[in-house]
């Protein structure tokens, strides 16, 4: 299979980054990655055929979510973004921030991240009516202490990077099956990305997070995600497109699955048009 024949038409990729020095790093950023600018990203994306991206705010920018946002701007419809707002946020900010194409609401339960555990709850009932979700990067080992927590939440629920299980994990372990119950609920979408984040591989083949998500495709296809994590902050040996595009069609080898997931499902979860 070729680089580009992954990916379907209207491939969606979830997940991704931009930092721009011009504008202030947050004081309670553990990471400030190099300039990578939305051309350097359709330089990667475009030969893959990659049409629609959704930017999320890393935790660089803190509340501060211009950024993303001013990069997301002449794109319309292609694009979305995943923003971090706190529990004081207003209704017309909220109108305001869902107009500029806003559709979730980011929360990076590790070092670095603006917003804690005690404000998960508040900023979801605020972001419920305007249709947003939470979107939660988390170690994964500590799923089943907030278990009950995510299945109440009053929004929908995306969870970034196969759940980020640090050190990795097996789909057979009992600390995966909270991750599973999650999804079970009906309301919540996993993104298989990043897989680094729980096992390094200078091969980039990450057979231990590979055989979770073949087991999460298996249990529910219908609620699974994909991104690139581009730029891959922090990561010194990134997978490049190749390695990505390898990646895609070792996971999901059926073409209709494939599809289901890189086109249908971000469309329902991000709102895309058909």
């Amino acid at each position: 299979m070729s680089v580009a024949a992954a990916f379907p038409a209207g491939s969606c990729d979830t997940h991704l980054h931009i930092y721009d020095r011009r504008y202030p790093a947050a004081a309670t950023t553990v990471l400030r990655p190099p300039d990578a600018s939305l051309i350097d990203y359709r330089h990667f994306a475009e030969p893959l055929g990659l049409t629609r991206f959704v930017l999320v705010q890393p935790s660089t920018y803190g509340l501060d979510n211009s950024c993303q946002l001013d990069a997301i701007a002449p794109f319309g419809d292609r694009a979305r973004a995943i923003v971090v707002v706190d529990e004081t946020v207003t209704e017309s900010e909220l109108d305001r921030l869902t107009a500029l194409g806003a559709r979730g609401a980011r929360f990076h339960m590790l070092p670095g991240g603006a917003l804690g555990w005690e404000q998960l709850r508040p900023v979801a009932e605020r972001i419920a009516a305007f249709g947003w979700h939470i979107q939660l990067q988390m170690n994964g080992h500590a799923l089943g202490d907030r278990l009950a927590e995510l299945l109440t939440l009053p929004t929908p629920l995306v969870i970034d990077h196969v759940a980020r299980f640090m050190p990795p994990t097996g789909p057979d372990r009992p600390e995966f099956e909270p991750l599973r119950r999650v999804i079970d609920n009906g309301r919540c979408w996993v993104k298989l990305s990043a897989p680094y984040e729980s096992a390094p591989d200078a091969g980039h083949r990450y057979a231990q997070v590979s055989e979770c998500i073949a087991s999460l495709v298996e249990q529910a296809a219908e609620r699974m995600l994909w991104a690139s994590n581009w730029p891959h902050p922090g990561q010194a040996d990134p997978p490049g497109a190749a390695d990505l595009s390898r990646l895609i069609a070792e996971w999901l080898p059926d073409a209709a699955i494939r599809h289901r997931i890189l086109v249908d499902n971000p469309a329902e979860v991000y709102g895309f048009p058909a």
